[in-house]
């Protein structure tokens, strides 16, 4: 008699992935130092995101300094809103999609957020910059319905949603899916460039943070085991 598993499979393929995805989280859950690094990782996230949040609103009321940018200066304005929260919302469903399957990458993509949201606070707050003048304010739908309403417009150096779409190809298993989050990546910056939203050095030094961020996270999260080596058998050893 066939296992109930297999049967499944061989009538609803969609049965295999839901299968691996929870051999992985338990095979994962087994381990303490996972459960606990989890356990710590979701709620620091949560409070790091509501932290920005109310940081961003409190320098909307700071003036900084406008910086001369060639680039922008030859480019026209394009309002590009729409276009730029389609591919970053594609972006996050595909690539947290993907990192569900794969426990320990998840977790260290969390704290990789979670370090990459520190370290927009620390050079947001010593690098005060207004927006440039001809800029159309980038309206995140998700923040108006959910939010104080409080249009953002100094969140500038350095670009987060450009940092998030890398550090989302950083974080991925795949090389196609990693071409695919960088392609995304780089038509976000030049969505945030059209928009005049972000200076170019803004989106030039984003990729760099993401970067730092992934490899502290790597650092910082337990290392995935790995599996148990198979012994051969002893008819195999005498053969």
């Amino acid at each position: 008699m066939q296992p109930f598993f297999v049967v499944l499979e061989w009538q609803y393929p969609v049965i295999t992935p839901m299968r691996k995805f929870i051999e992985q989280w338990k095979r994962a859950w087994r381990v303490r130092s996972f459960r606990e690094q989890l356990v710590v990782t979701v709620p620091v996230l949560l409070i790091s995101l509501v932290a920005l949040r109310i940081f961003l609103e409190y320098i909307e009321h700071r003036s900084g300094v406008m910086i001369a940018d060639p680039v922008l200066e030859l480019l026209p304005v394009i309002d590009l809103t729409w276009i730029t929260f389609a591919l970053l919302c594609s972006g996050l469903v595909l690539g947290i999609a993907t990192l569900c399957f794969r426990p320990y990458a998840l977790v260290r993509t969390l704290r990789a957020f979670v370090v990459m949201t520190l370290l927009r606070i620390v050079y947001i707050s010593f690098l005060p910059l207004d927006p440039p003048p001809e800029a159309i304010p980038l309206v995140d739908p998700f923040v108006q319905v959910l939010g104080s309403g409080v249009v953002l417009t100094r969140d500038l150096f350095f670009s987060g949603h450009t940092a998030t779409m890398v550090l989302l190809a950083l974080a991925v298993p795949w090389r196609d899916l990693k071409i695919v989050l960088s392609i995304g990546a780089l038509a976000i910056a030049i969505c945030d460039i059209l928009q005049h939203v972000h200076y170019v050095i803004d989106v030039l030094t984003a990729p760099c943070f993401a970067y730092a961020a992934h490899g502290i996270a790597e650092w910082l999260t337990v290392k995935e085991p790995e599996p148990p080596k198979t012994l051969p058998s002893p008819s195999n050893r005498m053969m």
